[in-house]
């Protein structure tokens, strides 16, 4: 089989199957040979790992994953791609395609049925539409994963790597860093890509905690992401301003919460860290006036 990064042998393929792009889907090929290779060295797969694989294409980096892991198992939505498949990874039989969708398939009896006790990464090329809404499944079921590596849009990347408490962060960068320690690797320009995108793309990875590095009160974990949430709402505000509007609290009643919990009350969302936004949790959870 001919190189996957070749433009001609992908044009020819598309030809052969009557497959073309599609936008909706979020698909550009990648042609530069020496990305995919890099991004499966950078997942630290290897012999006895299992690798669940989002949206594999035409199989560019699915074939490298094949080389490294004992068992590849990919999720692919578009239903005009498995004959395409059956013919470029034809050469592989540690390779599963599953036509669902990601957002809506059954991950944890997948990895179970697929991978039994084998480790288990992810690795893809995600779709920058959708890329939060797969991070976040992924990361919030609790999922027997060690780690994800994914190539997203530059600023998204940028985003789910800051750290909390400093400019950058975002909401998101407190629910990743929550969940894991991530570690922007590399970036991709788009020439790399078939046909090229308007913006730069980055490879990051994952690293899933065994335990989050923070204990919200009660385990309450949808109770602090509600209120990071709220926070982020309204950026612009201080962080006690956009909690009493996002939450619809009482502002003495936040600004109260924050005095207790040692908290500045002009500081602003991006400024707290997670143990400040769990102490501020576990403030504003006290009944007004008891201190």
């Amino acid at each position: 089989m001919p190189s996957l990064t070749d433009l001609s042998t992908i044009r020819a393929l598309c030809a052969k199957y009557d497959f073309a792009l599609s936008k909706g889907f979020g698909q550009n090929f990648i042609i530069n040979p020496g990305v995919c290779p890099r991004i499966a060295e950078a997942s630290g797969i290897g012999p006895g790992w299992g690798v669940l694989e989002i949206g594999p294409g035409i199989g560019v980096l699915t074939e490298q994953l094949c080389r490294r892991a004992d068992k590849v198992v990919s999720v692919e939505v578009d239903k005009r791609l498995p004959p395409l498949l059956a013919e470029t990874m034809a050469g592989f039989d540690n390779f599963k395609l599953v036509l669902q969708d990601v957002l809506k398939v059954d991950l944890r009896a997948l990895l179970a049925e697929e991978f039994g006790d084998r480790p288990v990464a992810v690795c893809a090329n995600l779709p920058y539409y959708i890329t939060s809404p797969i991070l976040m499944r992924l990361l919030e079921e609790k999922l027997p994963i060690r780690n994800i590596t994914v190539m997203v849009q530059k600023e998204a990347a940028q985003r789910l790597c800051a750290a909390p408490g400093t400019r950058e962060a975002g909401a998101i960068s407190y629910a990743v860093a929550y969940y894991s320690t991530p570690k922007l690797l590399f970036t991709v320009q788009p020439g790399s890509f078939y046909p090229a995108p308007k913006v730069t793309s980055a490879v990051i990875r994952l690293d899933v905690h065994d335990t989050p590095p923070v204990t919200p009160p009660d385990g309450d974990e949808a109770g602090l992401f509600c209120l990071i949430r709220a926070a982020f709402s309204q950026r612009r505000k201080t962080a006690a301003n956009a909690v009493s509007n996002g939450l619809s609290l009482p502002k003495a009643q936040v600004l109260q919460a924050m005095e207790t919990a040692g908290l500045d009350v002009r500081l602003r969302p991006e400024q707290l860290t997670l143990e400040d936004y769990c102490t501020l949790q576990t403030a504003l959870r006290r009944p007004v006036g008891n201190n």
